[in-house]
């Protein structure tokens, strides 16, 4: 089964790295959002910072959204996900792959990059750190949550339409306590519980999202 993930894993990244105008729009995408925002509000340093978390966090929710449809659309088009379901393994495990591959390709830029942005909008070290371990734990989510909302709109007209609709209810949580540990931060209140809380958000998704996804993907394919 470990053999099944990783190949499942080394399938999507190779593939998606055949496709790199889809890693960079994505990257382009996050780099704009955050980026604009200082140059339409001004220098003043204390209201850059008070905007800080909630601009990169929406930046990187929004992101991250851009490549959701994907997910599983090849699949479905070129007959692989009709294999994956009738695979000896389970379609969960196939889907957890699937998942840690969108994440490597559209989430872990997003927290490579997001330090050298938060830069613009004069955050200390310790509310840069925060940053990364925020967008550490909490982009994993939005990719396990989205893997739900991709899989039941699959094939459906107008699918990143709904996948939006479907996915963003579910990410409120995660953008709340995503910004709010950094704004703790640069506050003076400290980051942890709200980083706590998105560490059981991640395990309660990877718990539950992959069986979830994977019966999405059964009804979506009858």
């Amino acid at each position: 089964m470990f053999e099944t993930l990783v190949s499942v894993i080394r399938r999507d990244v190779t593939v998606a790295l055949r496709r790199r105008t889809d890693i960079f729009i994505t990257l382009v995408f996050f780099v704009i959002v955050v980026s604009l925002f200082p140059l339409g509000i001004g220098p003043e340093l204390e209201t850059l910072r008070l905007i800080a978390p909630g601009v990169v966090w929406v930046g990187a929710l929004l992101a991250s959204m851009l490549a959701l449809e994907q997910l599983f659309l090849a699949d479905h088009r070129d007959g692989s996900l009709e294999q994956m379901l009738l695979a000896p393994q389970p379609l969960s495990l196939l889907v957890i792959g699937k998942v840690i591959a969108h994440w490597l390709i559209t989430g872990l830029p997003l927290v490579v990059i997001a330090p050298l942005l938060g830069l613009q909008y004069a955050l200390s070290g310790e509310a840069l750190a925060v940053m990364i371990w925020s967008l550490l734990l909490g982009t994993p989510t939005l990719s396990l949550l989205g893997a739900i909302a991709a899989a039941l709109t699959l094939g459906l007209r107008s699918g990143g339409v709904l996948v939006a609709l479907l996915v963003l209810p579910l990410y409120i949580p995660v953008l709340i306590f995503g910004a709010g540990a950094v704004e703790a931060t640069t506050s003076g209140l400290g980051g942890d519980a709200h980083l706590y809380m998105l560490g059981a958000i991640l395990l309660l998704s990877i718990l539950a999202t992959p069986l979830a996804t994977a019966a999405a993907l059964r009804v979506s394919t009858e």
